[in-house]
This record gives C-alpha cells, sequence and structure tokens, in this order.
C-alpha cells in the first residue's frame, strides 16, 4: 500500500492521505489531483509511506500526479513548513499561496524552453577599428560601434531602440569579422561590467566584506545615506555572484520599483536573463518566470514579496532593498514579513542576506548593534558633486498658508521654475480632500461600512472610501439638514495640485498617486516624462518618497507631515522619519543643490531637529532607549489574536474565551495577555473588529504558547462562527 500525504488549499492544518500505487519517493514535492468532498482540487506532496492512521478502506484515489513540472526542492518544503509553523497557518494554504496559478489550478502548463536575445561582442578585429576611419554620414554605424567599444558587448533588443536597421548592421559587422554573437545560455560566466564605475571607498570597503563571507550565512546590514550608491554594492556584489554560476534573488517592496531597478540590472548584466515576479504579471508570464527560476535558467530574479518563495537551484545571494519598507508583510491571508523569511532563508541555504536601507527599522538596526548582523555604512553621496539637502522647518505657527501652501513654499517654487530645475510637493494623501462637511449639522461623510471618513475626488465628483472601496456621488446638499453649504475640508493631492495650477499657470504641472496610474502604463509614462523634463512641479504621495534617481529635482516641499505625530501607533514616528528622509533624499541627487522645505506646526520636535541634522543613528538610539523603557519591539515579541464579526459584542465575547482559554495553559507565566478591546478602526468592509494583544520577553516563550492556544482555540464551539486569525509579529495596533 503507498500511500501520498498530500498539502491541500483548505482552512485545515493537517495533510491528507490518499491512495497513490504508482507514487514513489520521486513524487514529494510534486503537484497531483484528489478528491475532496464532492470536488477535484490539487495539492502538493510532502511525504509517501506505506502507513496511514486512516483505515485502508476509507482512503480514496489519488488522481493525476503532475510529473511535467519538475517537484519543489526539499529546502523550499522546509520554507514552507517553517513559515507554517512560524505564523499559525494551515500548511496547505502556505505552500498554495506561493506557487504561480496556473500550478494551483493544475491546468495543462506548456513549459517553454527560455529565450534569451542573442548578444553580440566585439572580436579582437573590431576592437582595433578607429571610429576616425569610418564615414561621418554612417550616424547608424558610429553609434553602434561606439556602443560596443564602450560596453563590450550589446544586446539586440538594445540596438532596435537606436537604429531600425540595427540589426541588419550587426549582420554586417559580422560578415566583416567586428563582431561575433552568443547567448547567455551558452556562455553564462559573460557578463556586461565594463561600464561599472569604480566604487568609492566606502562602497569597495563594503564590497569587499560582503564578497569575503559569500559562502557562509551573514546578514548584513547596509545602511546609506541616500544616494550613497547602495545599488551599485549591489551590483558588484551580484557580479561576483553571477561569475560563479549562482542565482541572486532581489527583493522590493513595491511593483512600482521594480521597473527602474530592473532597467539597472538588464544594462549591467545584459547576457543574463532577468526575470520579474510581482502581481502585475498576467498568470502565464508568471508561470513562465517561476519555472525560468526553477530551472537555474535565470540568474536574477527581482520581485516583490512573494518572490521569497521562489524556487532557485543555484540561490547565492539575497538582497532585500528598503528592507524598513511596512509592504514587506502581507496584511491578509498568510500575514507574513518577506524580509524575516529571506533571514530564515539565507540562513538555510548558509548564503549571505544584504538588507539595504536609508532609514533600517528599529528591530533590524539593534540586530546590528548587538552584532546578531553585520553593519555596512555608507557616509557620504557616490556621485562626488552631490551633497545632502539642506532641510528647514516652515513654523505654520506664525506663517499663515493658503490652499495648503505657504509663501516661502510659493517662493521657493519660483526660484526652481525660474531656474528650469525640478520640485517635488509631497503629500501622503491622495484625493481632493479626506473631509467633506457640513457647517450648519456638523454633518459629515462616512462610509456605512467602515469607521472612516468618505474621501472627495472632485475631478470624478464622487466620495470614496479608500479602505473598503466603497463610492458614492457627492451629494448637491447636506443629506442631514438640507443645507446646500457642504464644503471640502484638508487637503489632498487632487487639491493641491489645483492649487498649484492657479499659482503657477505656465508651469508643467504632474500628480503621481495610485488614481493617476491605475492604467497599465500610466506609471512608466510619468516617469520618462519626469526623466525627459517634461514635468516642472510633481505633486505626490509615498509613490516618489523613495528609490528614484531624479537629476534636476533641485527641491521638495512637504505638507501636512504632522498627521503622524499624532497616531496611537508606536511605530508612527518612526515610519514618518524615514519616510521624510526618503522624501528629502531625491532632492540634490547629483550636480544640482537639493532643499528640503517641511510645514509643520512642531518645529522643535525631537523628529524634525534628527532630521534637519540628517542623523539617523543618534535618532535611532535615544527611540531604541524609549522602546526599551515601554516595552516594545525589538525588546519584547508581540502577536495579536483579531476576531470579526457582525456585532462587536460577538467578537469581544470570542476574544474573552480564547483569553480564559490561555490562563490554565503550561506556559501562560511568561505570557502577558492584554484585556480584549474594539480595533483602532472597529468597523472595516461591514464586519466589526476586536483584537486581544499577547506579548512576551522571549520568541521561544511566545511561540510555544501561541502553538498550543492556537490548537486549543480551534476547539471552542464558536470558532467557527467568528473571523478569526493570528498575526505574529503585527505592524500595527
Amino acid at each position: 500500500m503507498v500511500i501520498v500525504r498530500v498539502a491541500l488549499d483548505v482552512p485545515i492544518d493537517r495533510l491528507f492521505d490518499y491512495l497513490a500505487p504508482d507514487a514513489d519517493t520521486t513524487d514529494i514535492g510534486r503537484c497531483v489531483y484528489v478528491p475532496f468532498g464532492n470536488r477535484q482540487i490539487s495539492g502538493i506532496i510532502i511525504s509517501v509511506c506505506e502507513t496511514s492512521s486512516i483505515p485502508e478502506e476509507k482512503l480514496k484515489h489519488a488522481g493525476q500526479i503532475d510529473r511535467q513540472t519538475p517537484p519543489l526542492p526539499q529546502s523550499l518544503l522546509e520554507l514552507f513548513e517553517f513559515c507554517s509553523r512560524y505564523y499559525h497557518h494551515p500548511i496547505g494554504q502556505v505552500i498554495m499561496n506561493g506557487l504561480p496559478i496556473l500550478l494551483r489550478k493544475f491546468k495543462h502548463i506548456t513549459i517553454r524552453k527560455a529565450e534569451q536575445p542573442p548578444s553580440w561582442r566585439l572580436t579582437d578585429t573590431g576592437r582595433s577599428i578607429i571610429l576616425a576611419d569610418l564615414p561621418v554620414r554612417a550616424k547608424a554605424k558610429r553609434q553602434l560601434i561606439s556602443l560596443l567599444l564602450k560596453h563590450g558587448i550589446i544586446t539586440a533588443d538594445t540596438c532596435k531602440t537606436m537604429s531600425s536597421h540595427s540589426r541588419k548592421l550587426l549582420h554586417e559587422f559580422k560578415e566583416l569579422g567586428w563582431v561575433e554573437q552568443f547567448t547567455a545560455l551558452s556562455e553564462k560566466s559573460v557578463f556586461s561590467t565594463a561600464s561599472a564605475p569604480v566604487p568609492t571607498a566606502e562602497q569597495a570597503q563594503a564590497i569587499f566584506e560582503i564578497l569575503d563571507r559569500t559562502g557562509t550565512f551573514t546578514p548584513w546590514l547596509l545602511n546609506g545615506i541616500t544616494g550613497s550608491g547602495k545599488t551599485e554594492v549591489y551590483l558588484q556584489v551580484t557580479a561576483s555572484l553571477l561569475a560563479q554560476q549562482k542565482q541572486v534573488l532581489i527583493l522590493v517592496p513595491e511593483i512600482n520599483l521594480t521597473p527602474q531597478l530592473e532597467a539597472v540590472f538588464r544594462k549591467r548584466f545584459p547576457a543574463t536573463i532577468l526575470v520579474s515576479l510581482h502581481s502585475g504579471l498576467n498568470n502565464s508570464e508568471r508561470l513562465q518566470s517561476w519555472l525560468q527560476a526553477q530551472r537555474g535558467e535565470a540568474g536574477i530574479v527581482l520581485g516583490t514579496r512573494l518572490a521569497i518563495f521562489t524556487p532557485m537551484p543555484e540561490l547565492g545571494l539575497i538582497i532585500v532593498d528598503e528592507e524598513q519598507d511596512h509592504s514587506f508583510k502581507q496584511q491578509d491571508g498568510l500575514r507574513y514579513s518577506a524580509r524575516d523569511l529571506a533571514i530564515y532563508r539565507a540562513r538555510q541555504a548558509n548564503i549571505p542576506v544584504i538588507l539595504g536601507s536609508a532609514t533600517p527599522s528599529l528591530e533590524s538596526y539593534h540586530q546590528a548593534r548587538i552584532g546578531r548582523y553585520k553593519l555596512l555604512q555608507l557616509h557620504s553621496r557616490a556621485i562626488s558633486q552631490a551633497t545632502l539637502p539642506a532641510i528647514r522647518c516652515i513654523d505654520l505657527r506664525v506663517i499663515p498658508v493658503q490652499e495648503g501652501l505657504s509663501e516661502s513654499i510659493l517662493d521657493a517654487l519660483r526660484h526652481c521654475l525660474a531656474r528650469k530645475q525640478q520640485s517635488l510637493v509631497f503629500i501622503n494623501r491622495r484625493g481632493y480632500s479626506p473631509v467633506l462637511l457640513c457647517k450648519s449639522c456638523r454633518w459629515i461623510a462616512t462610509c456605512n461600512r467602515c469607521s472612516s471618513r468618505l474621501v472627495v475626488h472632485l475631478r470624478d465628483r464622487q466620495l470614496r472610501c479608500h479602505y473598503c472601496g466603497n463610492q458614492q456621488p457627492v451629494s448637491p446638499a447636506c443629506p442631514q439638514c438640507g443645507d446646500p453649504d457642504v464644503l471640502p475640508f484638508g487637503h489632498g493631492t487632487q487639491r493641491i495640485e489645483a492649487a498649484l495650477v492657479r499659482h503657477f499657470p505656465e508651469a508643467r504641472i504632474l500628480r503621481v498617486d495610485r488614481d493617476s496610474i491605475r492604467h497599465k502604463g500610466a506609471w512608466q509614462k510619468m516617469l520618462d516624462r519626469i526623466h525627459r523634463g517634461e514635468a516642472d512641479i510633481l505633486v505626490g504621495t509615498q509613490l516618489l518618497a523613495k528609490g528614484h534617481d531624479f537629476p534636476n529635482l533641485a527641491l521638495v516641499c512637504v505638507l501636512n507631515a504632522d498627521a503622524s505625530l499624532y497616531s496611537t501607533d508606536f511605530r508612527a514616528e518612526e515610519h514618518l522619519f524615514a519616510q521624510l528622509i526618503q522624501v528629502a533624499g531625491r532632492a540634490g541627487r547629483a550636480n544640482v543643490p537639493g532643499s528640503v522645505l517641511i510645514q509643520t506646526e512642531f518645529p522643535q520636535h525631537p523628529l524634525y531637529q534628527a532630521l534637519i541634522r540628517q542623523d539617523f543613528a543618534t535618532y535611532a538610539q535615544v527611540h531604541l532607549k524609549e522602546r526599551r523603557s515601554a516595552g516594545f519591539p525589538p525588546f519584547v515579541y508581540l502577536a495579536i489574536l483579531r476576531a470579526e464579526a457582525p456585532v462587536l459584542a460577538d467578537a469581544l465575547e470570542f476574544l474573552r474565551q480564547t483569553a480564559a482559554l490561555a490562563t490554565v495553559m503550561e506556559n501562560y507565566t511568561h505570557i502577558q495577555l492584554f484585556d480584549p478591546v474594539p480595533a483602532h478602526m472597529t468597523r472595516l468592509k461591514g464586519l466589526e473588529r476586536a483584537q486581544l494583544l499577547i506579548q512576551a520577553r522571549s520568541r521561544r516563550y511566545l511561540q510555544t504558547f501561541l502553538r498550543n492556544w492556537h490548537q486549543g482555540i480551534t476547539t471552542l464551539p464558536a470558532h467557527n462562527k467568528i473571523r478569526w486569525h493570528l498575526d505574529v509579529d503585527p505592524l500595527t495596533l
């Protein structure tokens, strides 16, 4: 009797046994089609055995096993199992969450062989060509030879962007013996590093130290100021790993950062297959990229948080860019941290992992201070003429504002326009106005499905909830008292854009937020406009705050920064500091001196004073002391049990039952359980929410408690009537 134990995409944390006479141990990690209830679903074979706790007559037969696709490697299955244990999520849902949809659906898969555009390089004869000997009118030939002489290698795709008949010219050069053609698959060790700039002394030291420990697990925290050239460190370390036939996994927090980083790596390594994995790909594209990584054909895998689960047989390095970003933590379903899993996966594979940031999370910075991570610092900008921008606060207690803009900011914008330099007005709030208010009866437009206000989107004449997506037309009068004098209060990107158009009618103003880039290709078109100098003033949210290099951007103006200072979240101030450092770093990155103006009512606040000094280290040390005295991470470990129900009392009662269950458990003395309370946003998407906070001084004690407690909760009668989940290492309370 041959039995396969299968992980299924169901909310039950166990494996399911099926009879499979034709299976053997080589099928572990393969996809299989099995009956479940009255339907057929796909799962992953975790083990093959000869016995089962289920009587043989009750076992069902497994269906087709997918032997066309290579099985998941054992190391990846171990990563899934760790993720399931640590985040207390059913193993089947963890595994299926990490697979491409087409694999999950068990559809017929056509595996395409990787097709890499042919690459060309100069022969010895070609290297001896003197441009002056070519006819002056042969511009296309001269341009193509210049590019080859400069980079040493060039892909056909790059040539197409230069000239419509570049392919014909390349074949003409080949007949003359000037160039030769090859593919990356046949010569993996060939890289285009001729154009790599000479690293600064700090970059060179960082590169040397990382490469000196490439064969061992070493977590590196690369803390470099904005514009210090962290990407160049990534590139040169990657070049060394690729030369050793290793694969490199690069994680970025947002899909919007993928295209520009992808372009940088493709330019540096034109002969290496690079694949992207993110939500912007269709199902077929994601599957083919995933398969190329699994077969070892892709030397570089670049993606958002889900890419951490990509199978890579020759993985040699993991890079987590902007490691402090909250986007690395999944906020629904399987609530995992891709950054933390990257650390685990690097230790599992015994390889280095680089966490890069200008403002590391306090958790990572603390790990570096106590020696668990190796700290590398870049204190100066990579371009010798570039300097950090001067930061100044505008005191709104004494300086009036009109339409959200002070006269100081308007003057600075005028000077930038006169010098033909670009400016950025940063306000992290999209829409026209966050509040629609009736002056007569104080009615405020609120969402009927969430505990939130509706945001005015004046251009579309709509009120929208940014949490659940609910929308309705703007009412011409107050629905409560009938007064037509209903006015928007507060400012969003649309309102600031409208005000700037009135102040600077001759300026080219470009608004960049999630509303303006929702159409496919819109984001790349906007970036191209900015780089071509076709925008004078940018109005944007956090989409523009990090990772972008705009050489002509000289001024950053920050509006409404004080809002985060009122937050009840203990991480809000840390997040604000990181965000302001990032957005300030967009200015003065090249030869253009930069300046930053911040409108605030608290210019003497320690956060703004540290920002003016651009002193992250001192700021972080002060906040770590505050965290220690207050009993917050990284000095304690947290988990939250959240419950949702149509009635708040039901959610609170369920949490009280779970708390009572915890008090009789063995490890309870090492755990601190807080009282169940309504969530900060009590109503979300039509359900009332409550939460219970769990705290421990030891991660081991917390995990042991959660494991036993989670099993106990599943025995409560109400656990099937209430929506609930555990969030381990939550980012927000």
